[in-house]
């Protein structure tokens, strides 16, 4: 890992820092995992961290080529793992999953809902684009609500389980070009947030990463990698964590502190950025 992404890890403190390996087996071990967004980036990276773990991991996403391939790494080092093909956007098609995984195991003990599409672009870039809203909370909102509520109700009758959203920033510090991004992925931890108390109740813990960048396939388009960042198996690792200690939320100890100031002076926020997209339009 660069210097500077360890740093940037560092910096976010303990409660972001890789668990031990003992630890996590003793959370995973034997249970059933389902990881969305399998085949690349953080899921993928997941999969494989939680399968050397003793987890019986349930990989999903579309390429099913792909996913077979991970499947693959984490049989040849003694784990197990399946491999299901499944547009998220496809609600019928997440029906199936759902009476699939159940059929097959019997129960899906942990939901790490991290499948997600991200898309940097302005209002006036989006005015005659309304594809991108509708494609965009199709699999970062509809499709893991789809997903929790058939698998919810089976967690919920064996008082266990455990949901993980793989969630970001932008949630805490809305910012400009990422409106249908935010909104998403906003409605998705919203959900979560409203359905947790309900059940906790029965057993069932939630947990939201609201995680900063993290270089994935997925932000190369957007972010310079040069910048300071989460790897993907330093944010898999952070996953782990969060199935051993369970909290209900995790967020960047200086998003706490920047979040409320921004609530408390938004017009002051706006005035700020507006005059910096002014700026950036006046250089181009």
């Amino acid at each position: 890992m660069p210097l500077a992404h360890d740093a940037y890890r560092r910096l976010l403190g303990p409660t972001w820092a890789p668990v031990a390996p003992d630890r996590l087996r003793r959370a995973v071990a034997g249970r059933v995992v389902l990881v969305t967004g399998a085949s690349s980036g953080i899921g993928e990276a997941t999969a494989e961290l939680l399968g050397r773990s003793g987890a019986h991991v349930l990989l999903a996403a579309r390429r099913g080529e792909v996913l077979d391939e991970v499947v693959a790494r984490i049989v040849a080092r003694g784990g197990r793992a399946s491999a299901y093909a499944v547009d998220l956007t496809d609600l019928d098609a997440v029906d199936r999953l759902v009476h699939d995984v159940l059929a097959d195991h019997g129960r899906v003990d942990v939901v790490v809902s991290n499948a997600g599409r991200s898309i940097h672009r302005s209002l006036a870039d989006t005015t005659d684009r309304f594809h991108d809203v509708t494609r965009t909370n199709a699999l970062n909102y509809l499709g893991p609500v789809r997903l929790l509520m058939g698998l919810l109700p089976q967690m919920r009758e064996r008082r266990t389980g455990h949901v993980v959203d793989v969630n970001s920033l932008n949630v805490d510090l809305p910012a400009a070009n990422w409106a249908v991004y935010t909104a998403s992925k906003s409605a998705f931890d919203a959900w979560l947030a409203c359905i947790a108390p309900e059940v906790r109740v029965d057993g069932v813990a939630t947990t939201s990463i609201h995680f900063p960048l993290v270089h994935t396939p997925m932000s190369a388009p957007t972010y310079d990698p040069a910048l300071p960042a989460l790897t993907v198996d330093a944010a898999a690792q952070v996953v782990g964590r969060v199935l051993v200690t369970r909290p209900r939320l995790l967020v960047p100890w200086w998003v706490r502190l920047a979040a409320p100031v921004q609530a408390a002076a938004p017009e002051v926020s706006d005035a700020v950025t507006a005059r910096w997209l002014a700026s950036r339009r006046k250089g181009s």
